[in-house]
């Protein structure tokens, strides 16, 4: 049986030669430009999607408005989280966090929405938290064994995601869809 391990001193002197790399080293298994580049796009998504409950939160208006705002109020925090937290992992990569506003929703995989109607404001997040859960998903398989480090960012997120879509489908079935809503 092989060892597994490279001998200590080839560690060391890699160490040393390569500390500009920071945590990334021979032993990672990603393709890193495009780990920076999908990180880059869950962090726009993020963003657009922090901006979208934001919206949703302060012009939700009707008879179910104040529980349903407090939803969109909170998920607006814990996307923004999301986004510092993969924002660091981009740093910690040795990429730059691409917060350009020029660029966010082209970059980002969920879609902001300007809806002015509380059920059409629900839909459109649980889609958006469906497109990240479907994305996440796909990015966490991806990633595999090549930057675990990452694929659980992903993960963690990911399972943020799911409670998100189960808390609006919990909303969804509270609110009457016979009538719309103000």
């Amino acid at each position: 049986m092989a060892d597994f391990l490279t001998d200590v001193e080839t560690l060391r002197e890699r160490a040393r030669r390569e500390m500009d790399k920071g945590p990334v080293t021979e032993a990672y298994g990603a393709d890193l430009t495009r780990v920076l580049q999908v990180l880059n796009e869950a962090l726009a998504t993020e963003i657009v999607c922090t901006l979208r409950y934001k919206r949703h939160y302060y012009t939700a208006s009707g008879i179910y408005a104040e529980p349903v705002a407090a939803e969109f109020l909170e998920h607006a925090a814990e996307e923004q989280q999301h986004a510092d937290k993969l924002a660091q992992r981009i740093v910690q990569l040795g990429g730059q966090p691409d917060f350009n506003p020029d660029t966010l929703t082209s970059r980002a995989h969920a879609q902001y929405d300007a809806s002015a109607d509380l059920l059409d404001m629900i839909k459109e997040d649980l889609v958006a938290e469906r497109v990240a859960i479907a994305s996440y998903t796909e990015i966490a398989k991806w990633l595999g064994d090549g930057d675990p480090t990452t694929r659980r960012v992903f993960e963690e997120l990911l399972a943020k995601e799911e409670e998100h879509a189960d808390d609006l489908r919990g909303l969804l079935e509270r609110i009457p869809q016979d009538k719309k809503p103000g």
